[in-house]
């Protein structure tokens, strides 16, 4: 299977190409410009340097959320069109969940943490099961950083850790993923994106919507 894998969830924007659980192409760009003007091009070059074609794909996998109202919106529209485009199916992937794969396999609760601006976070936690699978523990929110109990059980990732580390009791000897694993890669997009088409957990593209937590993002942008 061949999956095509984009996050246009945070100030950062990457792609990925999946074939047969084997990541044959993964990048990420932070170069400061809006995701509308880097996400085409960088699918198009990716395509490019692995030589394939977008009707080759078998699979599109996007991040839907929760993130960047404008993010979101770019990510979702490309999703769509390309569904239009091909006829080929596509998953959402919570970005949250991506983002705890940057974590690595671990027995300890991954807790991830983005910042939403405007003094929050967007919050959520997972954890291993036995079979080696994801799985989420606890909802995806947005709140205060400081509502957060912070513990030495639980590894943290995440730029929401950094951007509120001052709320951060370091006293409890917690455990902070390297600020280089704080960006989705979309590689983890499309690993998560395969396990949700095994599910048969498809996106149907008349009604599927990105995942924003907080209505004001929406209303801000009207």
């Amino acid at each position: 299977m061949l999956i095509l894998a984009f996050d246009t969830s945070s100030k950062t924007a990457s792609v990925a190409i999946l074939r047969d659980h084997v990541i044959v192409y993964d990048v990420m760009i932070n170069a400061g410009l809006n995701h509308s003007e880097v996400l085409l091009p960088a699918i198009e070059n990716a395509c490019r340097q692995t030589g394939i074609n977008i009707t080759d794909v078998d699979l599109f996998a996007c991040t839907t959320g929760p993130g960047s109202f404008t993010g979101l919106r770019i990510g979702v529209s490309t999703l769509k069109g390309f569904m239009l485009a091909t006829g080929k199916p596509a998953v959402g992937v919570s970005s949250l969940a991506a983002l705890a794969l940057n974590a690595g396999k671990s027995s300890k609760k991954i807790c991830s943490i983005m910042d939403a601006g405007r003094g929050q976070v967007y919050y959520a936690s997972f954890k291993y099961n036995s079979k080696g699978l994801l799985r989420q523990v606890e909802k995806e929110q947005v709140l205060n950083p400081s509502h957060i109990t912070y513990d030495k059980k639980t590894l943290y990732v995440g730029g929401g850790v950094e951007a509120y580390s001052e709320m951060v009791h370091t006293d409890h000897k917690i455990k902070i993923v390297s600020s280089s694993q704080r960006y989705i890669r979309a590689s983890s997009v499309a690993i998560l994106g395969k396990e949700k088409f095994d599910r048969n957990e498809l996106l149907n593209l008349e009604t599927f919507i990105p995942v924003y937590l907080r209505s004001t993002d929406v209303e801000d942008k009207q």
